[in-house]
């Protein structure tokens, strides 16, 4: 790939490349003849680069011409459009930075065109007619953005909280008018009915920080661990009220911070005051896929490391809750709920139960609800991409039953994945509650073309509904957690999750010109840990579960297959290399199966032990898992890796699972995780914590969780003979050097340590709350407006495409009858959003009216 060279400043791509394009004005033209001469189509860089290197044949010629500006504008290039004589480039100069340049390959004219004309000769490709329909529904989410400022630079995208701490601190301004909005928002705060922080007496900037003043007059004078129960009646004859905290000393330094915040307020000391605020105490979080339980349930379908993040999530939530609450002075519990789809034929496992108190905790609880049709109750698992029909009616159900057990609202509801995150987004938009969502994966970028070839691939996975629901929920959500930043924004070479929804187009359905801006303030990045009393350093010796020895020595090491492993290891004195996963496509276990049977060198090093799935495809339900459990079967055949690979059914024990962690680690040995694309990579934290040496995919989290040859090693998915080799390199050289492998495994230690633990993942998810719910209030008007146009998009869009959603016959139960619950409608003060509306509802009427003839 080219180096960036140096760009006229403040210039566009489509400034730079007609100068760039007349250097090389002969090699040019024959090269865009090429690209125009095979008709219409769509050019990834890889072929955009072959067929360059096809004209340019002189290896000089072609050196020089790359490593230029044109070098480097088309190695910008994700894809480019073939509509002849045009080339149209999808140009991408840094994380979240897009240009569309079109060039007419008869005289290599340039001109700059928009993000709706891009994807207009885009659809040209796959559906001509639709693409010059002048009717197309276009949508814009962008129009209804706060008007704030944004991030501008690639490397900020992430620190939302910081900008939106910044953002507040101008608008209060230091002086009583403009403080006004905190000064209410403070009067407002009650839990249950219970007044807390200020009462209307202190109802104006004056009243208040006069009060401000002689509180810390009083409050200086008392021993600093006074508690709050001994000055408790003196501060209601003032205005206050609980929540300032539970000594004086507390007290006296949230006063000062909120009279600081209220003088002359700076991002950093406001950020400080709005997390001390006690304003959460209920949290609701979604996740409905899948078998969500606490035993039993990992490696089934659709159930993986999401249900061990949340059930740590919560636990960490739960504890700094209650640290936060007792600080604040107050005698209140916290109380949270995961919610999520209660499954009658449970297989064993809990999830036919609606009530499960979770483990090692005092406030939380798993509440299931079950998926209900117009026939009754669905009896069996739904497939993640099968889920949409039934989200709308479980959102009507969990938010009856949460209101009912919280005895009010939610004060913070967290959503998961597509499925989770729509509904927390219906139940948000109903209660007026303050939203998160957590993606984890975002199907859009597993798949190529994934959205132009959604006809495709909708009778198999629903894509239309899932972008679509995505959609929705990015756009109504007032900020969004994710574990990296490369789930928001990617890298240097491969576009982000939610970056993959900036711009695309659905042919046939519609386009989206603006999805997700990533430089919107309510992009945060909070890493996960993993739980350390289950995944400790296998150096630890007085903490290891050596009860499960006998078991793990079976697992690994008897020669006799039955239901849970199969294949033996002939030569146990070789070191492990170990991975586990759910099987299916985009884990990539059975490519590193494969990579492993290619390459002998390192097949005499190590032996492969794999933790995935079933044996039997025909014990699983998902289709994906069907196809790579034959794969496996077939590789182990070709490369007849009897002896030299142990296949173990999924294992649900966590416990048992650190305990294997740490055995592997005993012998030397190294984890791998073959990802083609993993938004974090909980498994990769949980080996490091185990202390096991970590090969992780260099697409996604991993790649930042680790510092390649330091702490672990990036492998690449894309590249099996480089990253077996890499792999085999490590293990030769820890042949050699008896300390190498120590080495990596105690930097590998040190690096979850400072950076991965759910103690400060809990604490900045918490403070986001605070913050964001002060910001949401701030601009209610403008939220309305967004809110009513991501209304009219799920009803008029989503509602119908769900239809299309087969749904199993194998009901049970009468349903209950119950209203259907609408999201509701809001008063927009700004005309361009009426009109903007009645424009698409026109658009979309037009539509209906064709289908229906």
């Amino acid at each position: 790939m080219a180096s960036k060279p140096t760009l006229k400043r403040a210039d566009s791509m489509a400034e730079n490349m007609p100068d760039a394009l007349r250097q090389s004005r002969y090699h040019m033209k024959r090269c865009f003849a090429r690209y125009v001469g095979k008709g219409k189509r769509l050019i990834k860089l890889n072929h955009l680069m072959d067929e360059m290197e096809a004209v340019i044949e002189d290896k000089n010629e072609r050196t020089k011409v790359l490593e230029g500006v044109l070098g480097y504008i088309l190695c910008s290039t994700l894809e480019a459009v073939v509509i002849p004589p045009h080339v149209i480039f999808s140009i991408r100069s840094n994380p979240g930075f897009w240009e569309y340049v079109k060039v007419n390959a008869d005289d290599l004219s340039v001109e700059a065109v928009t993000a709706a004309e891009y994807l207009k000769s885009k659809e040209m490709i796959y559906d001509e007619n639709w693409a010059k329909d002048e009717n197309a529904l276009e949508l814009n989410f962008s129009a209804f953005d706060f008007p704030t400022p944004r991030l501008t630079l690639s490397s900020s995208i992430g620190n939302g909280v910081s900008l939106v701490s910044k953002f507040l601190t101008t608008k209060l301004n230091g002086n009583p008018q403009t403080a006004q909005p905190l000064v209410d928002y403070l009067v407002s705060l009650n839990h249950q009915g219970e007044k807390l922080m200020i009462t209307d007496a202190l109802n104006t900037s004056t009243k208040l920080q006069m009060a401000l003043i002689l509180a810390d007059v009083f409050l200086s004078a008392l021993p600093r661990d006074t508690t709050y129960p001994n000055f408790e009646l003196r501060f209601k004859e003032w205005g206050f009220e609980k929540g300032w905290g539970n000594t004086a000393e507390q007290v006296k330094d949230t006063m000062r911070a909120l009279s600081e915040a209220l003088e002359a307020p700076d991002p950093q000391n406001l950020a400080k005051f709005l997390g001390r605020l006690p304003t959460i105490f209920n949290v609701v979080i979604f996740s409905p896929h899948g078998y969500f339980g606490q035993s039993d349930v990992l490696g089934l379908p659709d159930t993986g490391g999401q249900v061990v993040y949340i059930l740590d999530q919560v636990r960490a939530l739960e504890e700094e809750l209650l640290l936060r609450i007792k600080q604040q002075g107050l005698n209140m519990k916290p109380h949270i709920l995961v919610v999520t789809r209660l499954i009658p034929d449970a297989r064993g496992t809990k999830c036919d139960q609606e009530w499960e108190p979770i483990n090692n905790t005092k406030h939380s609880t798993i509440l299931r609800i079950p998926f209900r049709t117009e026939k009754g109750i669905l009896n069996q698992w739904v497939s993640r991409f099968d889920i949409y029909p039934y989200l709308e009616r479980f959102a009507q159900d969990a938010t009856a039953k949460i209101l009912e057990n919280m005895e009010g609202k939610p004060d913070l509801i967290i959503g998961n994945y597509t499925d989770g995150n729509l509904v927390a987004s219906l139940m948000a938009a109903k209660l007026g509650v303050t939203q998160a969502t957590i993606a984890h994966a975002l199907e859009k970028t597993k798949y190529d073309d994934s959205d132009v070839k959604w006809k495709e691939l909708d009778p198999k996975y629903h894509f239309s509904c899932q972008f679509t629901a995505d959609t929705i929920s990015m756009n109504a959500a007032d900020f969004i957690i994710t574990s990296t930043y490369q789930e928001i924004a990617g890298s240097k070479d491969r576009p982000g999750q939610y970056e993959s929804h900036i711009a695309f187009t659905l042919p046939g359905l519609y386009r989206v010109v603006s999805g997700i801006n990533l430089f919107d303030p309510k992009f945060n990045i909070a890493a996960p840990g993993a739980d350390q009393s289950v995944y400790f350093p296998y150096t630890e010796r007085n903490k290891r579960l050596t009860s499960f020895h006998p078991a793990i020595e079976e697992l690994l090491y008897t020669k006799q297959d039955n239901n849970e492993h199969i294949g033996f290891l002939a030569d146990r004195k070789k070191p492990i290399i170990f991975s586990m996963a759910r099987l299916d496509i985009v884990k990539n276990v059975s490519g590193l199966t494969e990579w492993f049977g290619k390459n002998k060198r390192l097949r005499s090093l190590v032996n492969l032990v794999i933790v995935a799935g079933f044996f039997d495809p025909s014990k699983s339900k998902d289709r994906e898992e069907v196809a790579e459990i034959k794969k496996m079967h077939a590789l182990i055949e070709k490369y007849q890796l009897k002896g030299q690979i142990r296949w173990i059914a999924a294992q649900n024990d966590r416990n048992r699972n650190g305990e294997l962690y740490r055995c592997i680690a005993d012998s030397k040995g190294a984890f791998v995780q073959p990802a083609l694309y993993e938004a974090f990579g909980l498994t990769v934290i949980e080996a490091m914590n185990c202390g096991l040496p970590t090969f992780a995919t260099n697409q996604g989290g991993p790649s930042e969780i680790i510092v390649d040859g330091v702490s672990g090693f990036h492998i690449d998915p894309n590249n099996g003979d480089e990253s077996s080799n890499k792999i085999a390199n490590f293990f030769e050289k820890c042949r050699d050097d008896s300390d190498y492998w120590y080495r990596i495994s105690k930097a590998g230690l040190e690096r979850i340590n400072e950076c991965y633990t759910w103690k400060i993942y809990a604490n900045k998810v918490l403070n986001m709350g605070c913050i964001y719910s002060f910001w949401r209030q701030l601009n209610t008007e403008q939220k309305q407006a967004k809110q009513k146009y991501i209304q009219m998009y799920y009803n008029l869009e989503f509602r119908n495409l769900v239809k299309n959603v087969p749904i199993p016959s194998n009901e049970v139960q009468p349903p209950v009858s119950r209203a259907l619950t609408r999201v509701p409608s809001t008063q927009s003060q700004c005309q361009e959003v009426t009109d903007s509306i009645e424009k698409i509802l026109w658009i979309m009427r037009q539509r209906i009216h064709t289908r229906e003839q």
